[in-house]
């Protein structure tokens, strides 16, 4: 690509892979717009941990999801001529995902009430993560129920929400903050 703009969408379309052309308030685009975001975010949360050497394995998670985010928004920006240009998501994503849930949930002390965000900084981008997580799923659910989206898709990014919230709680005991329970 030459140049960053190409006026293409300058009367609010865009193209899928495939080269379908989309209003940029398509499903689709809403649910890889949103993954994006948490791309962005997952990245700020990666680059917070960076500093401390005891957190590179859940830096290496991240960068791990990263990656898979991507695959992610190219599975969700794909129109139907394009399905043949992006590989499925492979199911053993889901798999490793949920051994890195186990694991953290196993380190941690169980609970029975929802967690306030809060206490570091890196504690709070879990929980952004998390939130951002959910509407993505949302998004993705939406862009299901009109186009389809591939089943393991929906599947990882529920799980995603849950790997930032035992994350959120790890890295509280990590930072040794209080963990603050929301009594109503």
């Amino acid at each position: 690509m030459s140049k960053v703009y190409t006026k293409t969408g300058d009367k609010g379309t865009t193209s899928l892979i495939g080269g379908e052309r989309v209003f940029k308030t398509d499903e689709r685009v809403e649910a890889y717009g949103s993954v994006d975001e948490l791309a962005a975010f997952t990245a700020l949360l990666a680059d917070n941990l960076r500093p401390d050497d005891a957190l590179a394995a859940y830096v290496d998670d991240l960068n791990r999801i990263l990656s898979r985010l991507m695959s992610v928004e190219a599975l969700l920006a794909t129109g139907e001529s394009g399905s043949d240009k992006v590989a499925p998501l492979d199911p053993a994503v889901v798999t490793w995902l949920e051994g890195r849930i186990d694991a953290m949930q196993e380190a941690l002390q169980p609970i029975d009430k929802f967690t306030i965000p809060g206490g570091h900084a890196a504690v709070s981008l879990c929980h952004v993560c998390r939130t951002v997580c959910r509407r993505s799923e949302r998004a993705a659910l939406r862009a299901d129920a009109k186009y389809g989206v591939e089943p393991s898709v929906l599947v990882w990014l529920n799980r995603l929400s849950d790997y930032f919230y035992l994350l959120g709680r790890t890295l509280t005991a990590h930072y040794e903050v209080k963990e603050v329970l929301w009594i109503p």
